[in-house]
């Protein structure tokens, strides 16, 4: 079965074309990375396929179901796409581990666990409002991949992260796809970061996508 599925989606937001009759066929358990300008559509796309947004034309598929249809959103999906929503007052762990109450999915040792891995501190007192640039986007991270979902979504991940952190985290995107059998999208200004995480590229150019290369 393929993971993402997309006939023909066209989106018109205010008049304007963002995306423009895009098919896609994503297998499951691979990794794609999308690179283009700003505004060429890519955060746009991810939009649609997490559900966010709902297509003017064509349909979109997620693990053979259709969104808008058969489902609202993918059912096991970690993403980040702009900022996530964390509460300022809470610890980094206890804002994952109110994320987690609402599935019961991951455990408090799986939230400690990807904490370490994005080298954050499960203990840190420290309150979210308290967290640099940097740490924010590893809290982001490590929540879009706590409860081990099926797809990952991720738009500009390494933003903010300095080169230790960013290794971190293209070890740990890795392992989701390469051990897990994760599907795994990565939109990217930093084409090494895509070069280190995924296998297959697109391009996206005003609202329309192409087979990338970035040999």
């Amino acid at each position: 079965m393929n993971a993402v599925e997309i006939n023909d989606l066209t989106k018109v937001l205010k008049g304007r074309t963002v995306l423009s009759h895009i098919t896609l066929n994503l297998e499951q358990g691979g990794s794609y990375g999308f690179y283009g300008h700003n505004g060429s559509g890519k955060s746009m796309l991810f939009r649609a396929i997490a559900g966010l947004i709902h297509p003017t034309e064509g349909t979109v598929k997620v693990f053979g179901k259709q969104l808008g249809t058969d489902i609202s959103f993918p059912e096991s999906m970690g993403l980040i796409i702009e900022n996530v929503g964390f509460w300022s007052y809470y610890t980094g762990f206890e804002n994952l581990k109110v994320l987690a109450s609402i599935k019961h999915i991951a455990t408090e040792d799986d939230i400690k666990n990807v904490m370490r891995q994005v080298a954050l501190d499960p203990e840190d007192t420290r309150t979210y409002k308290k967290y640099s640039l940097g740490m924010k986007q590893k809290l982001a991270i490590a929540q879009a991949v706590m409860e081990k979902p099926q797809l990952i979504i991720l738009d500009e991940p390494t933003n903010a992260l300095d080169e230790e952190a960013v290794d971190a985290v293209r070890k740990l995107i890795r392992g989701e796809q390469e051990q897990r059998g994760a599907t795994v999208l990565i939109a990217s200004h930093n084409k090494e970061d895509l070069k280190q995480m995924c296998d297959k590229f697109y391009k996206m150019n005003d609202g329309k996508l192409e087979e990338g290369d970035l040999q």
